[in-house]
């Protein structure tokens, strides 16, 4: 088992054991545990913590689970636990979407195809046909 060491106190507050608490609860999904690494960074006087975690490619599947119910239930108990202890808590997973800068609305659509091969962004407008007259007689 790899080594956690507890953070240090500063001006008399305590803060819990990030490290220890996300090894935890991610070495049982794990079929490698050691492939398993965490990074804590505490900044702006201990009010901010931020958990960078990183495994194996294949336990990608085991440790976020179905719909992501296994990742979304461990950083509750970390933002708990940060909570608890006054502090706000960033969990950064390596090779995820959520390490990434959101992209805009914009930048999702794909162009589309027109007949003479071009590109277009918005949507084909409709074409505008004529009302039957009726005639009368």
């Amino acid at each position: 088992m790899p080594k956690t060491t507890a953070l240090s106190a500063q001006a008399g507050t305590t803060s819990p054991d990030y490290v220890g608490l996300l090894y935890f609860l991610l070495q049982p999904f794990l079929e490698f545990p050691d492939s398993l690494s965490v990074d804590c960074e505490q900044s702006n006087n201990n009010k901010r913590v931020w958990l960078r975690v990183a495994f194996g490619v294949t336990e990608k599947g085991r440790v976020f689970g179905r719909g992501g119910r296994n990742i979304q239930a461990i950083k509750k108990v970390l933002e708990t636990a940060a909570v608890a202890a006054g502090q706000s808590l960033y969990l950064d997973i390596h090779g995820t979407h959520a390490s990434t800068p959101p992209r805009s609305d914009d930048s999702r659509r794909k162009p589309e195809r027109t007949k003479q091969g071009t590109r277009r962004l918005d949507p084909p407008k409709p074409s505008v046909k004529p009302r039957p007259q009726l005639r009368e007689n």
